[in-house]
């Protein structure tokens, strides 16, 4: 199960502890931010698409809606996200727990500035009840990403 694939990532990292599993679903960005009890906002989905012969990951603040004119200025081609039957053996993750931890080989991270507004967000943790509150530098750190990237339609944030 993908939870367990990141649990043991975080023990090497030592912060297992710190993932929130919950008796309620939190697959959705809505779900998520009950769980947890914050905006939805602070929840960092993690969106997965096909780009040329490999599979990436943007992770972007909850209430953001990618922008498919600044998706194709920064990687070179149209965003197609990947379906729902494919998330789970492309990334390692199902839907409603993808996450950009413990994600399987060749798979790239990016983050989305729409999340450089708060000190933490909350990513899922490979499972659709599951959730780790992270600053930006521990995301960045753990996420193992690539780069930062401006992919979102601008917000009143």
């Amino acid at each position: 199960m993908s939870i367990e694939k990141v649990k043991a990532y975080f023990q090497t990292k030592g912060i297992a502890e710190r993932i929130q599993e919950f008796e309620i679903s939190s697959a959705t960005v809505a779900l998520a931010a009950q769980a947890v009890n914050c905006e939805e906002s602070r929840i960092a989905k993690t969106l997965s698409f096909h780009m040329k012969e490999k599979v990436i990951l943007v992770v972007a603040a909850g209430d953001t809606k990618i922008d498919n004119a600044k998706y194709k200025a920064e990687f070179g081609t149209k965003a197609k996200m990947l379906s729902f039957d494919e998330a789970e053996a492309l990334t390692g993750h199902a839907v409603g727990g993808v996450c950009p931890f413990a994600v399987n080989q060749g798979v790239e991270t990016y983050l989305d500035v729409s999340l450089k507004r708060f000190r933490t967000v909350f990513p899922a943790c490979g499972s659709a009840n599951s959730a780790i509150e992270l600053s930006l530098e521990e995301l960045e750190e753990y996420s193992d990403f690539v780069k930062w990237v401006d992919v979102c339609k601008q917000n009143t944030y």
